[in-house]
């Protein structure tokens, strides 16, 4: 009766799911050590006790401004041990968006049995600063998702905080970081922006193809049984989110298609489990646009086709043989080596088709591999065989 649930814990492929997990944290950030680079120019001082410190980090949803802020701090913490103990608190203002949420949630980090009731936002800093004196440490505050609480509440929280040690002999007892995807500077008051510094702003880009596939790898190898999951797999998964930049994306479709592929039994994931969920997550081409291709774009998309529905990627030079044998069955005269290539072209711009180029091509010409992230090869394939036929 209960046999439908032996393939709970099996893993065929996945052998620790938490990598795959928005919360999840590598140990090393992929392609942001420029970033990690600039916020310790941003705390270049950080080690003098009478410093606090401040940044701006901003950038697209699934950037990594999360994963960075808490590499940056979990860093900075063993970087000072010894030297300026310090302890960080991260605020979510999207799950805290109130000034009493975000005092709450950073006083009770320093003391969890702190009421919850009854003491003012003045009260409450006096609090933090006595806690952290009395302990010898500094704190570091990262308000996530800051334009939450700048709508509901404006940026009064924020001022107090960065004038928390002001009128008094003490310094340096808070630094902080907000981030945000919309331009927040924008939101703050001249007064607090001046405080924080045009130069501390850390601008983080959408992430491209070859930075996502990186990102799916270092999670496959993290999450996955060794050999479960091809190095074609991973482009095709870095290429499939390159349209949003987003790395959760990318985590996601590995995940996604380690579960299917599980769920028909296999040890191994295969592009087609990665191009069905792709075809459902992201702006793909309708399959009837084939019928309005030419002829011989046609027979170059069907040999691709036949080829990728079973690989996840095949040669430029393979491509153009398995188009000669189409152009046979069909019974018509292949075009030229250059038209061929015109045909790649026109099939990419039209976003049916992905091509890079070999990391290493041998001899002069130009070696690409070719792949179908957003469609579904079997599917066209069938669209293009009837099409032909008529």
């Amino acid at each position: 009766m209960g046999s439908y649930l032996d393939r709970i814990g099996a893993g065929l492929i996945l052998k620790d799911p938490a990598p795959l997990t928005f919360d999840f944290v590598p140990a090393e950030l992929v392609r942001r050590d420029a970033a990690l680079e600039q916020l310790a120019t941003c705390f270049a001082s950080i080690d003098d006790s009478r410093v606090s410190s401040r940044a701006i980090i901003t950038g697209p949803v699934g950037a990594g401004k999360t994963a960075l802020s808490h590499c940056f701090a979990a860093d900075l913490q063993r970087h000072l041990a010894a030297r300026r103990p310090l302890t960080a608190v991260h605020v979510n203002c999207r799950n805290h968006p109130t000034k009493a949420q975000v005092l709450q949630r950073i006083v009770t980090h320093l003391d969890s049995r702190h009421p919850e009731r009854g003491f003012g936002s003045g009260e409450i800093l006096q609090s933090v600063r006595r806690q952290l004196h009395g302990r010898g440490e500094h704190l570091l505050v990262i308000l996530d998702e800051v334009d939450h609480l700048l709508r509901q509440e404006g940026d009064g929280l924020l001022y107090q905080l960065l004038r928390i040690d002001e009128g008094r002999n003490e310094q340096g007892t808070l630094s902080i970081i907000i981030i945000s995807q919309e331009p927040v500077l924008d939101m703050l008051e001249g007064a607090v922006i001046s405080r924080f510094g045009q130069s501390n702003h850390v601008r983080l880009e959408a992430y491209g193809a070859e930075e996502l596939t990186a990102i799916a790898r270092q999670r496959a190898e993290l999450a996955c049984q060794h050999g479960s999951v091809s190095s074609e797999v991973l482009t095709l998964i870095g290429q499939a989110a390159a349209a949003s930049g987003d790395a959760r994306m990318a985590i996601e479709l590995l995940e996604g298609a380690a579960k299917k592929a599980e769920a028909a039994g296999c040890d191994e994931i295969s592009a087609a489990h990665v191009q069905r969920l792709s075809v459902r997550r992201t702006d793909t081409v309708e399959p009837h646009i084939v019928n309005d291709l030419a002829q011989h774009v046609q027979l170059t998309l069907l040999a691709l086709c036949r080829r990728l529905r079973r690989e996840a990627e095949v040669t430029s030079g393979d491509a153009e043989q398995l188009y000669r044998v189409v152009c046979e069955e069909y019974e018509v005269k292949p075009r030229s080596h250059t038209t061929f290539w015109k045909h790649l072209k026109t099939l990419e711009q039209m976003g049916l088709i992905e091509a890079r180029v070999a990391a290493k091509s041998q001899g002069r010409g130009r070696t690409q591999h070719l792949s179908m992230p957003h469609s579904l090869p079997r599917t066209l394939e069938k669209r293009l065989e009837s099409a032909l036929k008529h």
